[in-house]
This record gives C-alpha cells, structure tokens and sequence, in this order.
C-alpha cells in the first residue's frame, strides 16, 4: 500500500519553533507507523519562501533576498534532522521546478479565475485580506499578530470559490474528505457559506518576491497556489502522473490554517480535476503555563533548548503523550521535568536496566526470532490518528510491566534458588517488554531500536550507560 503524509510548510522568516516541531513529530509517528505495518510512504516536508515578510526581513538584516532564504531553509532542515524526522521529501518555494508548475496550475485553473479591483482589509502577518465582518469583529486589529489591519486598493487576481462551495461541502459531508478532530469539521462548515471568494495575486509594485503570473508580468502570484501547490509539485505534478500517491492519505496542520487548507485548497483540487486529501488533521497549540507563546509577552519556548535538555526521545516523548493530539497543550519546564524523570527514566529507563541485569545473572538469550504486532486498542486510536491516546495505550503496557515485577519478585525466586521458575517468568517478562516496545516504535524510534537490540541479542546485557540518565 503507498501512503502520502503532507506537513504544512512554514515561512522562513524566522526560527524553528515549538508549533512547526507539533507538525513534524505528529506527522512523522503516522509516517513510521505506515511504515512499519509494509507501506510505501512518502513524506513531504519544506519551506515557503516568498512573500512581503520575507523580502522585508531580508533587507532589515541587509541581506540579499535569496540567501536569507537559503540560509533560514538550512535551518528548518537542520530542525527536522534534530526531531529524526522521516521525511522522504524536502520542498522549497523558491525551487525553479515548483516555480514553473505552479504557473502551469494557475493556467490550469484559469476557468475559475478572474481579475478585479479589491478595496478593503488586510494583515500582512497573516498574509490576507480580511472581510469587513471580520474586521469589525476583531475591531480593526489582528487577533493573532495584534497589529492593525491596513486598508489597502488594489486590482487582483481571484479564484473563484463560489464555483466549489457546494461540491466541497458535498465531500466533507460525505467522508471522503475526513476532518479531524470532529468539532473542527463543524467549524469548517459553518465557515463555507460564507468564505468569500480569494485573491490569488498581488501587484508586483507591492509583492515583488514571488512568482509571476502566467500571461501578466505586473502580477505577482500570492501565498495560496505558490504555497499549497507545494503537496502536489513536490510529487512532479503536473509534469508527472502522481496517482501512486495523490490522493494524501493525511495531511497535518495547525489549527490556525485549517480553513485555507480545507476550503481554498479543495476548491483548487476540484479546479484541476483531482481527488481531495483523505484526512486533514489539525492540531492544537502548545501553550507556556496556560498562555499562547508570543514574543510580545517573552514566553516563547525555543525548542533547541528544550531538546539539548534530556535529548531527543524526552522532547519526543513530552510532545506527543503530553500534548493532546488535537487540543491546546501546555508546557511548563516542571512538567517537562517531571514526565523525564518520573516517566521516562523510571518507568522505561530503570525498567531495562533491572529487567537487563536479571536476565545477565542468569545467563539468560534474548528473543532472537521476536516478531511484533501492534495491539488492536493502540492501532484503533493510531488508525484514528489520536496519537497521544495511542502513546497512553502504549504506556499501559509499560507500566503493567513494571506492576508485573513487583507482583512476581524475581529476585525472591533467584533467592531460593528456583532457577526454573525465575527463567520461565524474565522470560515472560521479556517478551512483554518486546510487545510494549514494538507499540513505542512510531513515536522513539531510537530508544525502541536500543531496547529491541538488548533483548534480542544473542545474549541479554544491561545497556553500558542508563538510557534515561539523571542529573
């Protein structure tokens, strides 16, 4: 079976942070779980690089455009490697093949285009214009950049939305293209009567860094074709037959673009004659102590702090038990440290460094021909995408693991010397460790390698250092 996992690409001006690792990691568990049941997966991952926000970063920081955007790319690609993230496919905006078939899909749509005059309100943070409703409503500033709305004028491109209004409602309704977490398809809905139709361009005297209209060099293509293009040209289209892999089996998003990616890009889909995305699943933010992180407010979290702190597995592992999948989570610096030392190293850690020396005094062979499944409760809630209840599935097995210890005291059998006994329950023991294991594959990998490697060695040997160690 081939699966398409799709990440949405963030805008380079400015570092990795603690919501674009969200994307990644969540992404990536699916990926890895596909993966390990035999699929063929391929990953996409990437950057959007064009843009007045980015033109204007540049020349504050007196630099060339385009090297700002190579050097901030570089980046988030170095971002992703620190995550151990599986991406098969990195995509960047400024790419002259994206460049081009994105000009051959604005022809492609062309039906569905046409010019007009705009006359209203617009936040460049968000990168959109925004209705006269809706300005009021925030009255006249932007909730998510708390900044003014500008009131611009200007002739634009638009696509035409209307053409796709009840088609897209038609698929959402039906399941063909599957919403998650369920709430947030009842906000996508009650949203399409009234999203009004895009502009899709820009005038080049006010967007000079992107790419060009077909057939109009004053116009300069605005973020929605260049930017959600990206999950199709980085698969080849339209140059290349992408059926293998189009429709996405999921793409991930934050909750803050869902409605871009559930109305304006379903209406470019439609457009171009090609099947919606099977799942769009949108995640919550993560918050610092109950407040949305804001440089404003100087709550931001930088991620490489957080990961240079215990390593990779302890911000894997915090990210996506701690974090509810599809609601707001919170970190705070206690309960990372806590789930680290109380969780992770106690329960897992200790757990193989005891389970390891028990079986070492006894001369005791691993599993060598261990085969693993997953347990059908953690793959329901994997299937379902609701990874953190999966990842508390997962824990379950670790921790009876760890009850089951207690209950069946090895070390009073090795005490009265029944040797036949004690083999028989670490070797049970074992391979409840190997089962519990297999479940934490898709969300450590690293750590679930070392684990898998002990116990089915020729001989079991505690690891030389703790896995988790303490300060």
């Amino acid at each position: 079976m081939k699966t398409y996992v799709t990440t949405a690409i963030p805008y380079v001006n400015g570092a990795p942070h603690i919501g674009h690792a969200m994307d990644y990691l969540i992404a990536d568990t699916f990926a890895r779980y596909r993966k390990i049941q035999g699929d063929e997966v391929r990953f996409q991952v990437g950057t959007d690089e064009h843009g007045n926000k980015i033109f204007k970063k540049a020349a504050e920081n007196g630099t060339n455009v385009q090297k700002y955007v190579d050097e901030n790319s570089r980046k988030f690609q170095d971002f992703i490697e620190k995550l151990d993230v599986s991406y098969t496919d990195f995509i960047r905006t400024t790419n002259p093949d994206h460049e081009r078939r994105c000009q051959e899909i604005w022809l492609r749509l062309k039906d569905h285009i046409y010019k007009d005059s705009y006359q209203g309100w617009y936040c460049e943070g968000c990168e959109r214009f925004v209705t006269q409703k809706e300005y009021e409503e925030n009255q006249g500033i932007c909730p998510e950049h708390d900044k003014p709305y500008e009131k611009i004028e200007e002739e634009n491109y638009y696509l035409r939305i209307a053409d796709f209004k009840d088609e897209i409602r038609k698929r959402i309704e039906s399941g063909e293209m599957t919403i998650l977490p369920e709430f947030r398809k009842n906000e996508v809905l009650k949203l399409l009567d009234d999203t009004p139709d895009v502009s899709i361009s820009r005038p080049r005297k006010h967007l000079t860094w992107g790419v060009t209209v077909p057939d109009d060099e004053d116009q300069v293509m605005y973020v929605w074709i260049d930017a959600l293009a990206n999950y199709l040209t980085v698969l080849g289209y339209p140059d290349q037959d992408i059926s293998d892999f189009w429709p996405a089996t999921a793409q991930f998003v934050g909750k803050d673009i869902l409605r871009f990616h559930t109305i304006i890009w379903p209406a470019m889909l439609l457009g171009l004659g090609l099947p919606l995305p099977k799942t769009l699943h949108s995640h919550g933010h993560v918050l610092m102590n109950g407040v949305k992180m804001s440089k404003s407010i100087g709550n931001v979290v930088n991620p490489i702090e957080v990961l240079e702190k215990h390593g990779l597995a302890a911000f894997r592992y915090y990210f996506l038990r701690h974090a509810d999948t599809f609601l707001d989570a919170d970190f705070t610096w206690e309960a990372y440290e806590s789930a680290y030392s109380h969780e992770l190293a106690n329960d897992l850690g200790n757990l193989v460094q005891r389970l390891a020396t028990m079986c070492k005094k006894q001369d005791l062979a691993g599993i060598g021909d261990f085969k693993g499944e997953f347990a059908p409760d953690f793959a329901a809630k994997m299937d379902e995408m609701y990874f953190s209840r999966a990842f508390n599935i997962a824990w379950e097995k670790v921790t009876a693991i760890n009850k089951k210890i207690d209950e069946t005291k090895p070390w009073e059998l090795a005490k009265a010397g029944e040797t036949e006994k004690l083999i028989e329950v670490l070797t049970s023991l074992v391979n409840d460790l190997l089962v519990a294991n297999y479940n934490l594959k898709p969300f450590l990998p690293e750590v679930t390698d070392q684990i898998e490697e002990i116990f089915t060695a020729e001989k079991i040997l505690p690891p030389e250092k703790p896995l988790f160690p303490k300060d």
